[in-house]
């Protein structure tokens, strides 16, 4: 069972690889195109050049040989390839049995229609946070709760707002029920990503910021996780009280839509 299993693998890798390269013309990967091809999309030679890896070891990966490559090959393969981010956690899946390593901090932007939809939301703040919790788009009624267009972009950080801002802080009437919570919930996207430097790099700078981070963090407790913030103070002092939902945008690229729902403020 095994050995058809691992076979049947190679096969989908060697099939998802070629059907990859025929999809490409050499404009596409900017080439020149001399004449009429006998066949479609590149030949193993360019995306060989293209990847930066050996023309021979290429060859066997996309039959399906039995090779080990790294991490760096498959890489290299999936930017020559011109693959989305789909597309390579799939080559990796074939390739690894794993997902690509993530990258947590990401600060791209959300599609068109993503970004339409929080908009469509003017009554409910919402943002879009990548694995490491920067902010990386939102909504008008969450600028208009946290202000995020002013600050600079390392400091749009969910973690870094509560936890180093001292005017955020302030607006929050629940913060050590909250904070607490959010970290609780960050530890699982951290587990995600232990060894990732910029996920690392956060950890330290907030350890050096905010005592209680550095305490809390250090002595893990059995907090009730929670990604948004439960009790909010307005700019012109009015008292918010939020439920919230969580939804997948980008499984990917750990992207997660926080939608807030506004309650009675005595619930």
């Amino acid at each position: 069972m095994i050995e058809r299993s691992l076979s049947r693998t190679k096969t989908e890798l060697s099939e998802f690889l070629t059907r990859h390269r025929k999809k490409l013309t050499p404009a596409d990967v900017g080439l020149p195109s001399h004449g009429s091809r006998r066949t479609p999309g590149l030949r193993r030679e360019e995306v060989a050049a293209l990847a930066g890896v050996g023309l021979t070891w290429y060859t066997w990966f996309e039959q399906g040989r039995d090779i080990q490559v790294s991490e760096k090959f498959l890489l290299s393969v999936a930017y020559a390839l011109k693959l989305d981010d789909a597309e390579c956690s799939h080559l990796f899946l074939l390739a690894h049995q794993r997902p690509p390593p993530p990258q947590a901090h990401q600060l791209t932007s959300v599609t068109p229609l993503i970004q339409q939809l929080m908009d469509d939301l003017t009554a409910r703040p919402a943002y879009v946070l990548n694995l490491r919790w920067d902010v990386v788009a939102w909504n008008a009624a969450a600028e208009d709760l946290f202000g995020f267009r002013v600050r600079e972009r390392e400091a749009r950080n969910i973690l870094h707002m509560v936890f180093a801002d001292p005017d955020i802080r302030r607006r929050l009437p629940a913060w050590r029920d909250d904070a607490p919570k959010l970290l609780a919930q960050f530890r699982y996207d951290f587990a995600v990503a232990p060894n990732d430097p910029p996920m690392l790099a956060l950890v330290e700078s907030l350890k050096a910021l905010s005592a209680e981070f550095r305490r809390w963090w250090d002595t893990p407790d059995s907090e009730q996780a929670r990604r948004g913030l439960r009790l909010v103070m307005t700019g012109d002092g009015e008292r918010k009280n939020f439920r919230h939902e969580t939804l997948v945008v980008d499984e990917h690229r750990h992207l997660r839509m926080v939608v807030y729902f506004a309650e009675p403020a005595d619930r």
